[in-house]
């Protein structure tokens, strides 16, 4: 998802709550900070050689012990114009950075908003070859595991498109 479509929902719906539906269909606890608001750049070297680079919006979500914080989207929208001088771009896709033990990136997989709520849902990222082609990998291998036939595969910031 683009950041341009998670502030035009936020702006058509600033009174709605927000909630975070994470890809094993848990929820982030409602009383979330979005404590960070950042433009990720990765310049990097895939396994065959090429240059690449990624940039995208990260929202850090964090749940503190404030269980009567509640943020709205209004709130929330006013928090991403605080970064738009770092942001410089609507057209970033958007990631959620939360601690599920670990410090978890994940993708926005989609929105769904009406005047009560917008809720974001979540995907897993997982890794794989940027240069299938030089490295003599089939492109369809995956041994992890652990993609579902929904999850896409990112790999180094990249869209791959499905996995496995």
């Amino acid at each position: 998802m683009q950041l341009s479509e998670l502030t035009n929902a936020l702006d058509q719906h600033p009174d709605a709550g927000l909630a975070f539906v994470l890809p094993d269909d848990s929820t982030v606890a409602q009383h979330f900070h979005v404590t960070e608001v950042g433009r990720v750049r990765k310049d990097f070297i895939d396994c065959g050689g090429t240059a690449r680079r990624t940039d995208s919006c990260v929202l850090q979500v964090w749940v503190a012990n404030d269980i009567d914080h509640r943020l709205i989207a209004g709130k929330l929208g006013k928090i991403i114009g605080l970064g738009k001088d770092i942001l410089q771009d609507a057209d970033l896709p958007v990631e959620i950075e939360y601690d599920v033990g670990v410090i978890t990136q994940f993708a926005v997989k989609s929105l769904d908003a009406d005047d009560k709520q917008i809720t974001l849902k979540l995907a897993g990222k997982h890794t794989a070859c940027l240069a299938p082609d030089r490295c003599g990998v089939d492109e369809g291998a995956s041994d992890s595991g652990c993609c579902s036939p929904d999850d896409s595969v990112v790999s180094l910031g990249v869209n791959q498109g499905k996995c496995c």
